[in-house]
């Protein structure tokens, strides 16, 4: 059992790996594009906010900025919808706004699929996540609970739902969950 989980974890690293640098590649005129016009929108495109990891660990998440540069550093459920610029409504609908996590995906501190990584100051996220053995994996940018519509705005239930798709993880869910999310399935996280 334990080969089977570890020849399955780095089946989902190579695929990670390669599946990430084809995105770089084929998305790299869309993100060039992005870049130029949020640095017209806000001047400063790229947003990176300290996130949690595999095992607690700390890493920096890459995403383009959809909210105002002064926007408090909270969860997108504790942000107010004002914050949002015309631009990043686009881009958190189309999803586009998640593409610079490619890069952490090529690091190594994410998966492609995987629970959110949420912020060190959400505590009952942690709690719950903890209880659950979710920290055990690598955060992705998508995965099960997104593609139903659950954020962290509930975070007992995010957990549950983290929890349910490690403990059945498949790699035809793999690939399921990234088809669901490029398909449009799920709603992003909500901003009050």
């Amino acid at each position: 059992m334990l080969l089977m989980v570890s020849m399955n974890s780095f089946l989902v690293r190579l695929i990670d790996i390669a599946a990430a640098l084809l995105g770089l590649i084929l998305t790299a005129p869309i993100m060039l594009v992005v870049f130029i016009i949020g640095y017209f929108d806000t001047g400063s495109p790229i947003f990176k906010q300290l996130r949690v990891g595999k095992n607690k660990k700390p890493f920096t998440l890459i995403k383009f900025r959809t909210m105002s540069v002064d926007t408090k550093s909270v969860a997108s459920h504790l942000a107010c919808t004002t914050s949002i610029t015309k631009l990043g409504g686009f881009l958190r609908k189309t999803k586009i706004d998640e593409l610079p996590q490619l890069i952490n995906v090529l690091k190594g501190e994410m998966s492609i699929v995987g629970p959110r990584p949420c912020l060190f100051n959400q505590q009952q996220l942690i709690e719950a996540r903890d209880l659950r053995s979710v920290f055990d994996v690598l955060p992705g940018i998508t995965g099960l609970a997104q593609v139903n519509d659950i954020d962290m705005s509930t975070p007992e239930l995010l957990a549950e739902w983290d929890q349910r798709m490690i403990e059945a993880f498949a790699l035809v869910d793999y690939f399921r969950y990234i088809l669901m999310t490029i398909l449009g399935k799920g709603s992003g996280d909500r901003v009050k």
